[in-house]
């Protein structure tokens, strides 16, 4: 899926920066949520969202949730190419925005 098929939501942007802070490393939901400083609500339908168009990996730890006290977690992180399209999205969000209003830091004024 080409970058311009992904909605580039602020909250979505928001996902996309937190992963790719540190793109080779898998984070849970939980985590994305505080980094990106989003809902659980929020994220998990940006998350599903981007792993059904391939940007995303996701993998359930393996651990007994009742050793752990805790339900199992999905760890996510960008595929490669993935995290070349999410730079790409992202560059473009920004290139509109400043755009829109040159006087924006980095803008043309």
């Amino acid at each position: 899926m080409s970058t311009s098929e992904v909605r580039m939501t602020l909250a979505t942007q928001r996902v996309l920066r937190v992963l790719l802070d540190k793109p080779a490393e898998a984070r849970y939901g939980l985590q994305i949520c505080e980094e990106a400083n989003l809902a659980s609500g929020t994220i998990h339908p940006i998350l599903a969202r981007l792993e059904k168009v391939g940007w995303l990996e996701s993998h359930w730890e393996n651990v007994d949730p009742h050793r752990a006290g805790r339900p199992r977690r999905r760890y996510y992180r960008l595929s490669p190419d993935g995290a070349q399209q999410a730079r790409t999205a992202l560059a473009a969000v920004e290139a509109r925005r400043f755009r829109a209003n040159p006087a924006l830091p980095g803008g043309l004024a």
